[in-house]
């Protein structure tokens, strides 16, 4: 969209600013600015963070428009700024990006509880060819994506289609106002992001409230879904109701599988009295489902079977994952496969920017872009605007379109027909302190230059979803009081064995209030690597104060001598209120200070200006110990007495957290002003609650089968010869062993591992860098996946069988495993 900034001030009930100016773009964050003018920005304030806190940084680089709630300080003086003060910025964002007449085609949108991305997707496949599409990017589909969404929808495009998600009651409302969509898609119903309602009832009600407004004239929904068409009797009852099943015969497009054939599915429906059969490439549940959607609004739309026939046959596969590794030569790896088109590289290369480090150029390697509709040099010019805008200091176009369109681009741009000619002219060597956007549809064999540019190629790999780490984050986050300063999340131990890095970047996107590590080499490394949110330092043994001073490291101080420590160190390096965190000793009998030390401590602190201390909190030692409530309560009485002592005899205001994961779940009334969320963080729950959703699990440990044989009974397997063959066998090799973190107790059969589906046993002794499993009772090949644990294979399991907790597990994955990072 484009316009005015006096037409936005109108909407808002403003009075036009003295500056004029067209508005082309809005930004709610500042990492994502590509072209300052034309910008708008709105300051948003979060729970752990505050849009003011970057007008002045905006400002700099060029930004003159502004959605705030006050004008932040020192920037009063700026006349050639535009400041639209308002009472509620996301509100005004809602109100700005709000339909009215600012689409004219049809507007479809899509909610449900999953499949909203993928569906989207296909549809844009399906119906682009057929006279243009303009889409919401991948998952834009909060409360803010929403209307960014809105916003960016192209004007001349015949169809829109604008994802809607929710996560609480009365969010749609607002939601179904900024869409008033023509047609809406409701999915499915079912277990995901349950946690805001009290029930699927409750959750249908909301989800179908998208289709109240009066625009909408139609809903598509699986006939078999109840919950749906009972949420739409109570809130859309005069709605169009247009319904697809592969059971009930009644609902009006009725679908059958014939077969599946080479990976294919061949599918029959009926529809208005007529058979029509279609062929597309659906392997899962979700995919037909999916179909099914996709199918029943083309035939709403009127779109000829023959050619719904046509367009389903050259459906493609939809990448949903941006992958993220370790690169070869002080590289970072960023492998999106989600689709190739011009609207979804925006977000790819926002993505990238959040992530790039100082010290790191931005890489750009690419294939041609899917442009059915669209003129290619149009496509193309736009294509180069984003990258020259978007800061990629490198860019590798892959593919004949693009070879085609290279006079479009810089003179340093370099051009290849396909993968193999770059393969030719390219080496690892070539690419050093770069970080590597890899943007592909899913077709377009990247395979190979992924392989060349990792660090790590390792078959065994530790999958870590980002998403997951977010789901768990807010989760927590929800339970928290209203006046709650935050979270300190923990990220010792190289993140629980995850990273420490690439969850430290997503918590500080989340929100985070401190991040806490073990000792001073971990924050030192955070910070290396663009880390700036507070970091908390838990053991800081420090042999170089100047080094902590000029990190920003903020220590725990658990005794006198360490106390004189830093003061020394601070007075000797000129600094003064310096942060630090006092630690109680309540009970656990670690580190810390216990209640006749207070008055001493709180004496010294006031003869000196070199420190401030910043908070002061304890550790609960049994607080997931059911059986142990009576001591954890003392805890919590001595920690109130003796923080009260600190905060009553401190000059400045002291933060207070005593609550550890499951303190949180357990003792939600002793919140004070922070919490610190560890393995929770990490998807598992110290203390199972009755009624509660598993929370997500973040990490995944994989490997490969590397060789299957077939052994006769009595033959015995591996070192020491302790397995042994009761019957003839078909044995398995998978390519991970103690080395890896495959414990050698896992061995001899004492744990099931799954593949293909199935659990199976391991056979003999763990070795260093393989063990063998017992798959004869199903089909197997090498090159299949296995996975050790993960959503499938719980890791308690594993730390069950070795009468430990799960952080072992977690934390005994070994360095030479690679990570693989991704967000879906």
């Amino acid at each position: 969209m484009n316009e005015s900034i006096e037409e936005i001030a109108s909407c808002l009930g403003l009075t036009a600013p003295a500056n004029r100016a067209g508005i082309t773009s809005l930004l709610t964050d500042s990492r994502e600015l590509d072209e300052a003018t034309g910008t708008l920005f709105f300051a948003i304030a979060t729970r752990g963070n505050d849009g003011h806190r970057y007008v002045g940084d905006l400002y700099r680089r060029g930004v003159r428009n502004f959605v705030v709630t006050h004008i932040p300080e020192g920037m009063e003086d700026k006349a050639d700024a535009n400041f639209l003060i308002v009472d509620d910025v996301v509100q005004a964002l809602q109100r700005i990006a709000s339909r009215g007449d600012s689409f004219p085609g049809h507007l479809l949108a899509i909610t449900g509880s999953r499949g909203k991305t993928t569906l989207k997707e296909w549809l844009y496949q399906l119906m682009e060819p057929l006279g243009g599409v303009s889409r919401s990017p991948r998952s834009y589909n909060s409360q803010i994506g929403v209307p960014l969404s809105m916003w960016g929808l192209d004007r001349e495009a015949p169809l829109g289609i604008i994802e809607a998600g929710i996560s609480r009651v009365s969010e749609m409302e607002r939601l179904a106002q900024i869409i008033a969509p023509d047609t809406v898609i409701i999915t499915n119903i079912s277990d995901p992001h349950s946690d805001g309602f009290a029930d699927d009832v409750e959750k249908a009600r909301e989800k179908c409230t998208l289709a109240s407004r009066s625009e909408t004239n139609a809903v598509i929904y699986g006939k078999d879904y109840s919950l749906i068409s009972q949420a739409l009797d109570e809130v859309a009852p005069d709605k169009r109701r247009i319904t697809w099943s592969y059971a009930d015969r009644d609902a009006d497009v009725f679908i059958t599988r014939l077969e599946e054939k080479d990976g294919d599915a061949l599918l029959k429906y009926a529809y208005n009295g007529a058979e029509h059969e279609l062929r597309a490439p659906l392997h899962t549940e979700a995919d037909y489902e999916n179909a099914a959607n996709a199918l029943t609004f083309m035939l709403y739309r009127g779109v000829a079977p023959d050619v719904i026939a046509g367009r389903f046959r050259d459906l493609r596969k939809i990448g949903t994952r941006l992958n993220v590794s370790e690169g070869v030569n002080n590289c970072m790896l960023i492998r999106d496969s989600y689709t190739s088109d011009y609207s979804s590289l925006r977000p790819a290369l926002h993505f990238a920017r959040r992530r790039q480090p100082a010290d790191h150029g931005l890489t750009l390697i690419m294939s041609d872009l899917k442009h059915e509709a669209a003129d290619p040099a149009e496509v193309y010019r736009r294509l180069e605007q984003l990258v020259r805008s978007a800061g990629v200091s490198r860019f590798i176009g892959i593919g004949p379109d693009l070879c085609r369109c290279s006079d479009l681009f810089g003179r340093t741009a370099e051009f290849y027909t396909d993968v193999n000619d770059f393969l030719n002219h390219r080496s690892a060597s070539d690419f050093v302190n770069e970080t590597i956007l890899l943007k592909s549809s899913p077709e377009a064999d990247f395979n190979l230059i992924e392989a060349m540019l990792e660090a790590r190629s390792h078959e065994t790999v530790l999958e870590v979803n980002l998403d997951s780490i977010v789901s768990n984050f807010n989760y927590y986050r929800r339970k928290l009081p209203p006046e709650s300063r935050g979270i300190v999340c923990m990220v010792k131990a190289s993140g629980y064995g995850a990273g420490s890095y690439e969850i430290a970047r997503t918590l500080q996107e989340c929100g985070a209030a401190y991040l806490a590590v073990a000792v001073l080499d971990e924050g030192i490394e955070l910070r290396d690597k663009g880390i700036t949110m507070p970091i908390m330092v838990m053991n800081p043994r420090v042999a170089n104060y100047k080094v902590m001073f000029a990190n920003q490291l903020e220590p725990e101080i658990y005794s006198m001598s360490m106390l004189e420590d830093v003061i020394r160190e601070a007075d000797k390096n000129g600094v003064r209120k310096y942060p630090v965190h006092i630690k109680l000793d309540t009970g656990m009998h670690r580190m810390g200070f216990v209640g006749e030390e207070l008055p001493a401590l709180m004496a010294r602190l006031s003869q000196t200006d070199a420190v401030e201390v910043r908070s002061v909190f304890s550790h609960l030692c049994t607080a997931d110990c059911l059986d142990q409530d009576e001591f954890t309560e003392l805890q919590l009485k001595r920690f109130r007495e003796w923080s009260d002592y600190i905060v009553e005899h401190s000059p400045n205001h002291v933060l207070r957290h005593v609550l550890n994961t499951a303190g949180m779940q357990r003792y939600p009334e002793h919140h004070y002003d922070m919490a610190r969320l560890g393995i929770g963080l990490y998807g598992i729950r110290p203390v199972e609650e009755k009624n509660e959703e598993p929370l997500a699990v973040v990490s995944t440990l994989r490997t490969v089968v590397c060789a299957v044989h077939e052994w006769p009974a009595g033959d015995t397997v591996g070192y020491g010869r302790w397995g042994k063959l009761t019957r003839p066998s078909r044995i398995a090799t998978i390519a991970i062993g103690y080395a890896d973190g495959m414990n050698r107790h896992f061995g001899r059969g004492n744990i099931n591992v799954m593949i293909n589906g199935c659990e199976v046993p391991t056979i003999g002794n763990i070795c260093m860098d393989a063990c063998m499993i017992d798959v004869t009772d199903i089909e197997c090949k090498v090159g299949d996946a296995v996975e050790i644990f993960g959503p499938k294979m719980p890791v308690e399991r594993l730390s069950d069988l070795l009468d430990t907790i799960p952080y072992e597990i977690l934390t005994s994955v070994s360095p030479r495993v690679k990570r693989l990072y991704y967000r879906e």
